[in-house]
């Protein structure tokens, strides 16, 4: 990494710093018996000793037990906790897709205590902090902002790490959110909750820039910390590239010809990254078009949980972005209320006789999930893929966790009943017919405007400096970065010897 950037701020520490916090570390993990996962562990779980998984047969997934870190991975079993060969996933069929390019999405509900992948982020963001003696967990607060699933993430990470986590976010978050949160953190008050809803972010910098005055509080900011991109680099992309190479062992011509992501934090964007090293394929970005910040500089109020917008995330590596997407939360709420209902998917089974194992595992699609699918579709209309061709994309949570919006859409909307003649009116309007408008595929002028849009927020308003911030347009840098985990797994494993904990 460049030596001149602040490496300490952005997390990038590859030897330990704070002697007296590494010390106190390996106490606390000592005395609670915590284990830590490696990053090649998480993204191979074949890697992760015998008498690990035979101690997790006793463990529920979504106990706060340390040993559930070796869980933060995609190889988990639905409901069971036990492993799977190859992540678990669907391949959508073009009678519901409308197109012929094979659309395939990783289920991210299989991830331990929150069903979301973003307990990945978390784990990505901590642990780096912790075997650098940045992070104490005897005297830190991790605060963890977020506009859903990171936030209860961190409390997830910092609850089987024996430490105390503080979720920071927009009040206007599903029901669901805050009924989890309330189960978890220590004290109510480690529930901060900002003003808004998914575009709201620049109210959580805030709470956080006045949390950070006190010096005990360590702000895990997802945006800006680059472990995010590192462990999703790391782990998730190298999933995904199982899901394709298993695809392909099947059908050998098949090819990988794009990844789809909501942009949200685009911690996600970095397994794209790692797709394209690997496979060529192009990145798709996607946002709320009721929040347009990529493809008109746009702003507004959505309903996508999980995206937040109105700034470029400090982590994505927009130079190495091929094509942005928006979609509409109307299209999700929609949606969502087809794949959950009993009309609903008697609809789509009777109308377009898809199966059944299809139509069920359509409940494990959340807002950003569905969102991801629809971008998909755009993008495989807009390149004209044909039936060789793979677009890789994910569930990023469930619909288990919208039931409130759900009820909310359902009371406000159709007070009558939601039938089957509002389940084909949705469907034709958002699948059926629907179109690549609101799609920008980039070249370098794009790509820069996006890049330079992020100064406002990055430079301005944080503190960033102007040399940190264009260091990013280079894709060296981000080479640089990936370089980093096996680094820090070489870091994990000196701090486990420390401890001396073998389960």
């Amino acid at each position: 990494m460049d030596t001149d950037m602040d490496l300490e701020r952005f997390g990038l520490l590859q030897a330990v710093v704070d002697d007296e916090n590494y010390k106190r570390s390996i106490n606390r993990f000592q005395e609670e018996n915590i284990l830590l996962p490696t990053f090649a562990e998480l993204a191979d779980p074949t890697q992760i000793p015998s008498y690990v998984h035979e101690a997790l047969r006793e463990i529920d997934p979504n106990e706060a037990h340390p040993l559930n870190l070796f869980r933060v991975h995609w190889y988990n079993e639905y409901g069971t906790g036990k492993n799977v060969a190859v992540p678990q996933h669907i391949v959508l069929p073009s009678e519901l897709t409308g197109v012929e390019a094979k659309i395939v999405l990783a289920f991210g509900n299989r991830f331990p205590m929150i069903t979301a992948h973003k307990v990945l982020a978390a784990y990505s963001c901590f642990v780096p902090r912790v075997i650098s003696g940045q992070f104490d967990p005897t005297k830190h607060r991790a605060i963890w902002p977020s506009t859903g699933n990171y936030a209860r993430g961190g409390i997830a990470i910092s609850t089987l790490m024996r430490s105390r986590g503080v979720a920071v976010l927009p009040e206007n978050m599903s029901q669901e959110r805050f009924d989890w949160l309330d189960q978890w953190v220590l004290d109510p008050s480690d529930i901060i909750r900002t003003p808004g809803s998914e575009s709201n972010v620049k109210e959580i910098y805030d709470a956080c820039n006045e949390l950070e005055k006190d010096n005990t509080n360590f702000i895990f900011n997802q945006f800006s910390e680059y472990a995010n991109h590192i462990g999703h680099y790391a782990v998730t992309g190298k999933a995904l590239g199982h899901i394709f190479e298993t695809l392909k062992s099947n059908e050998p011509e098949l090819r990988l010809a794009a990844f789809t992501s909501a942009s949200g934090s685009a911690g996600t964007l970095a397994a794209g990254d790692r797709l394209k090293d690997d496979y060529g394929s192009k990145i798709i970005a996607v946002e709320a078009l009721e929040c347009p910040t990529m493809l008109y500089n746009g702003y507004g109020e959505h309903n996508i949980q999980g995206i937040g917008d109105k700034h470029i995330p400090l982590i994505h590596n927009v130079m190495n972005t091929d094509i942005v997407a928006g979609i509409s939360d109307a299209a999700t709420d929609g949606l969502n209320l087809v794949f959950t209902t009993d009309s609903g998917k008697d609809y789509l089974k009777s109308e377009y006789q898809l199966p059944d194992e299809i139509v069920e595992n359509l409940r494990h699609f959340g807002f950003s999930s569905i969102c991801n699918m629809l971008a998909s579709i755009k993008a495989a209309k807009e390149l004209n893929l044909g039936p060789n061709d793979v677009i890789m994309t994910v569930a990023t949570d469930g619909s288990e966790l919208y039931e409130s919006e759900k009820h909310h859409l359902l009371n406000e909307t159709y007070p009558d009943g939601f039938t089957s003649k509002h389940a084909h009116e949705i469907f034709e309007t958002h699948l059926k017919n629907a179109d690549s408008e609101h799609l920008e595929i980039l070249n370098e002028v794009g790509r820069n405007r996006i890049f330079n849009l992020g100064y406002y927020t990055w430079v301005e308003q944080q503190g960033i400096s102007v040399e940190d911030f264009d260091a990013r347009r280079s894709q060296e840098f981000w080479n640089e970065l990936h370089k980093l985990s096996p680094k820090w797994d070489e870091m994990i494993n000196a701090f486990n010897a420390e401890t001396g904990v073998t389960v």
